[in-house]
């Protein structure tokens, strides 16, 4: 299976904001939206960075609360794992897990066309493990 059997299922709704956002605004977003990442995206619609929860507060951390102040630029992931519709979910399961990432935009033909989180991830693969042991019973049962 590949990331466009995710994204089918899940739709490509993905949350963006621009670099000049400050940290608290990106705050707000991430709980209005109740998702754990936002993406940042330069004007002509280029990927710039990610901006994750965990990042927030590890700045809060560092930085205090001053850190709601600045710009979301100097926060963010700059160096973004990204992965294309026909990729293997198999594959991208193995990157996330390696390189500890809960995200990966999905990118193609160079736009944005939705966001994969390593929870479609495993959803995706246990459906395709049910179907599978469903698939076997039947065969099993027929014999």
């Amino acid at each position: 299976m590949d990331v466009a059997a995710i994204l089918r299922e899940k739709g490509t709704k993905v949350i963006t904001a621009y670099p000049d956002a400050t940290v608290a605004q990106i705050v707000s977003i991430l709980n209005r939206e109740r998702v754990g990442v936002v993406i940042i995206c330069e004007k002509d619609g280029g990927l710039a960075g990610i901006i994750s929860e965990r990042d927030v507060v590890r700045g809060l951390a560092e930085s205090n609360q001053g850190i709601l102040r600045t710009p979301v630029a100097g926060l963010m992931t700059t160096d973004v794992r990204t992965c294309a519709p026909g990729d293997k979910v198999s594959e991208i399961m193995a990157t996330m897990t390696a390189k500890h990432i809960r995200h990966i935009p999905v990118i193609e033909s160079g736009k944005l066309c939705g966001i994969i989180s390593i929870g479609d991830v495993v959803k995706h693969r246990l459906d395709e493990i049910e179907s599978e042991a469903d698939a076997l019973r039947d065969y099993v049962a027929s014999a």
